[in-house]
């Protein structure tokens, strides 16, 4: 096929094809970039399907630069607390920390309604928590490839998805290489007044970075790197330190 093609468009040359290589970018999105201001955030992003966080129905959500996703409004605090934070906020921080893409690294984000990147998200979240028969309908990626650590040396990678199919929601927080620091990190996720939070082994630790991350090489799902919550029910009992 590529020879007739190519003798149809250049017929001056008698061309026979040796070897063809093809390459294809399928389904591939535009994310939009967050900006580079230190201590900055997204604008208000407005979410395809409602994201229900621990009983509260979020429609919007804003990409914060130092490692944290937010829903009422964005958040540019730097100075890292521990989980429970009781306080006024849901949150959900795969990796908090003072960052700066304004010295080198990306921030960027994209959501999804179809394609093969649900068919993936599903499958990934009926092996960790089965018996749901869960079928996203709404996935939100959140990435930060390799942001700078404010004025201290190295980068970080990880991610942040959310996922939903109506009834049931999940996160998803993936690391990849995190250069070691000094800077404390909190990781897991915390709501309004704390009954539900959860902090990754490891936050707060001088394992959270590193050739030996926790982050990076544990799970609680089986996949090195990954950790994935349930967050979207509300449970009766007291606060809890619990990604079930």
């Amino acid at each position: 096929q590529a020879t007739q093609d190519i003798n149809k468009y250049f017929p001056e040359f008698n061309f026979t094809a040796s070897w063809v290589f093809v390459a294809t970018w399928n389904e591939m999105a535009y994310y939009p970039n967050t900006g580079t201001v230190n201590d900055g955030s997204s604008p208000q992003i407005q979410l395809l399907n409602s994201f229900v966080y621990f009983g509260q129905p979020y429609t919007q959500i804003y990409v914060n630069h130092n490692g944290h996703l937010t829903f009422k409004a964005p958040w540019f605090s730097y100075i890292t607390q521990r989980f429970p934070m009781n306080g006024t906020r849901d949150i959900i921080a795969p990796f908090w920390t003072h960052l700066s893409n304004a010295v080198t690294g990306d921030i960027y984000y994209g959501q999804y309604t179809s394609g093969r990147l649900l068919y993936q998200v599903t499958q990934d979240i009926n092996e960790y928590f089965p018996g749901l028969n869960f079928h996203a309908k709404l996935i939100f990626i959140a990435t930060w490839d390799r942001v700078a650590y404010f004025s201290k040396p190295g980068t970080a990678t990880f991610q942040a998805v959310l996922t939903t199919d109506g009834q049931y929601s999940f996160v998803l927080m993936n690391y990849g290489y995190l250069a070691p620091t000094t800077r404390s990190i909190q990781a897991g996720y915390d709501t309004v007044n704390s009954p539900f939070y959860f902090s990754i082994p490891g936050s707060f630790s001088s394992t959270a970075t590193g050739s030996n991350s926790v982050f990076s090489h544990n799970s609680n799902v089986n996949v090195p790197g990954r950790w994935a919550f349930r967050v979207d029910h509300v449970s009766t009992g007291k606060t809890r330190n619990s990604g079930s």
